[in-house]
């Protein structure tokens, strides 16, 4: 397995190609529908989006995008989004995005790596019911990416136009889709099953975030497996998953596009301008699969927002909960609060995979506070640290066996070490996941019980305690620091503790600087929920490694 074994060779196929099929079976069917805050609904058919994808992909050619080129989205979570990572696969080149909360050094740190030669971005945003201009964040990111030939800037909207005149190499959504053929037809390069289709981006603990390369082949059959057969999903349905595009859980919604489902891209808060927006949406849009996170589900609970009371939601058939465990009590809150007779599924797998580990599964019962299953294909083993298969104890998430979606490398890696060491260390020739697991005996359901590594995972955003300690290293007040999770209930909790150098002491000006120059460099989901000084030094192993993993489990241990 840790050979990375390649899968169905001399096969071809395009990506593209797979999702766009349903335009030749029901063209007018619809295939996107994009709303956010302040946006009204938008909508695209199969034969819409088709045609968005036929000019985009000809104006990346007359770029001079071709295969194995990389194109970057700096961008929000709207239907352009969808049409040039479409156009890009069409091509063979290779897409990968980020949220337009990441600061800038968390960008760098990401697509420096890869060299995009196209960027795609927005001249502002909406959060919390304020409009936030893009320009400066992205005008420091395309000054610092001379592999990017053109900026392409999406306006938010015709009212806000922000000029891009400090951006280099810009231009606007319209002004590239004018360089198109408009004649040109949309064409699909026939590539091999492992050819790369998205780069995502992981981090450990060390250095900057890994660069996971996933194969178009690889994704395609896993994403129509999870929605076709496990989830049920097809022609007749409507996907929505509140997501970034930064999050692998915005692939695996375009991804349903290739069952030929129509997707929801929601961008902005999820509570304004009040409780209700997304499930507005349910009844506005038909709805009938609605995904989120089991800290969305802990928040309707804690502001009382009851959605029955308030919404129809007739077509809602199924509920997906992802990012972290949803703990039983949120299972009760869904059957009593939301809807009776849906089928809720706590779903697991990550960045890693850009899919599923375990999941829904239709054909089976729901389980209070359990994963309904482990994935079809998915080998997955509960380990009890000593390499022995356990059944209704916890233990390590392990997969024994190889599958098509495992990326086909990481970018950069030469001779796969980091790729070895991110998996294969831990258990000779075994996935070992970093996942804490629980194999119900009686069910066959899965419990999770969080990380059982050193990476942070606040809220469902999974980076690595190195881009905290990137920031910190940078103030001399300070000696050294320590970053861990903490397990807070249904979440994880980030906790930052700090040694400070002689003639310095702690103090709220400290945590406030730090707090600020994390949300700015790197975003506001980077921040740590508590900053604390030491007394004594930061441990560190005799290899020379500060000690992560130990102090998680105490800390975690104290909380519960």
């Amino acid at each position: 397995m840790d050979q990375i074994p390649k899968w169905f060779p001399g096969a071809r196929l395009n990506y593209a190609e797979n999702v766009l099929q349903r335009m030749s079976e029901s063209q007018r069917a619809a295939a996107i529908y994009s709303v956010g805050e302040g946006r009204a609904v938008t909508s695209l058919t199969y034969m819409q989006l088709y045609d968005k994808v036929r000019l985009c992909a000809s104006a990346m050619r007359k770029a001079g995008l071709v295969s194995g080129d990389r194109v970057a989205g700096y961008i929000p979570n709207v239907a352009e989004a969808v049409v040039a990572f479409l156009a890009a696969a069409s091509i063979g080149a290779i897409w990968s995005s980020t949220s337009t909360d990441f600061g800038v050094t968390a960008v760098l740190d990401r697509f420096a790596q890869i060299a995009p030669k196209l960027l795609f971005s927005a001249d502002a945003t909406c959060y919390n019911g304020k409009i936030h201009s893009h320009i400066d964040k992205l005008a420091a990111v395309a000054k610092e990416l001379p592999s990017a030939s053109r900026v392409i800037v999406i306006p938010y909207d015709e009212n806000h136009l922000g000029s891009t005149s400090t951006i280099p190499n810009a231009c606007s959504w319209d002004e590239f889709l004018a360089l198109a053929d408009s004649t040109a037809e949309l064409e699909f390069a026939q590539l091999p099953f492992d050819h790369p289709l998205v780069i995502l981006f992981s981090s450990g603990t060390t250095g900057k975030p890994k660069c996971l390369v996933h194969s178009a082949g690889g994704l395609l059959l896993q994403h129509r497996k999870e929605h076709q057969i496990s989830q049920d999903l097809g022609p007749d349905d409507v996907l929505f998953y509140y997501t970034t595009t930064g999050w692998m859980m915005w692939n695996w919604l375009v991804g349903a596009l290739s069952v030929g489902s129509a997707i929801v891209l929601y961008e902005g808060s999820p509570f304004k301008p009040e409780a209700g927006v997304m499930w507005n949406l349910v009844d506005s849009l038909g709805i009938t699969a609605f995904g989120t996170s089991a800290k969305y589900i802990q928040t309707l609970e804690d502001v009382d927002y009851r959605p029955k009371e308030h919404h129809s939601l007739a077509t809602l058939k199924a509920i997906y909960s992802t990012a972290s465990p949803l703990k039983p009590n949120s299972f009760d809150f869904v059957y009593e609060h939301i809807k009776a007779d849906v089928c809720l599924s706590s779903v697991t797998g990550g960045t890693d995979i850009c899919s599923l580990f375990c999941g829904a599964n239709t054909s089976l019962p729901v389980y209070r506070g359990e994963v309904q299953a482990r994935g079809l294909g998915m080998a997955v083993e509960c380990w009890d640290g000593e390499g022995n298969a356990v059944l209704g104890q916890s233990g390590d998430l392990v997969c024994v066996k190889p599958f098509p979606c495992m990326p086909v490398y990481f970018w950069g890696d030469e001779g796969g070490k980091r790729y070895h060491a991110a998996y294969f260390d831990h258990y000779p020739h075994v996935w070992y996941h970093g996942d804490f697991m629980i194999i119900d005996e009686a069910t066959g359901g899965v419990h999770m019980l969080g990380r059982s590594d050193g990476t942070l995972n606040p809220a469902g955003v999974r980076f690595g305690s190195a881009e905290l300690y990137n920031i910190v290293d940078t103030y001399p007040e300070i000696a050294d620091s320590l970053v861990v999770g903490q397990q807070h209930g249904v979440d994880e909790r980030v906790l930052m503790f700090l040694q400070m150098a002689d003639g310095h002491r702690f103090d709220a000006a400290i945590v406030k600087r730090i707090v600020a120059h994390i949300r700015s460099h790197l975003s506001p989901r980077h921040v740590p929920a508590l900053i604390l000084p030491v007394a004594g030094g930061i441990p560190y192993t005799i290899n020379g490694k500060k000690v992560e993993i130990a102090v998680k489990k105490l800390v975690s241990d104290l909380y519960r």
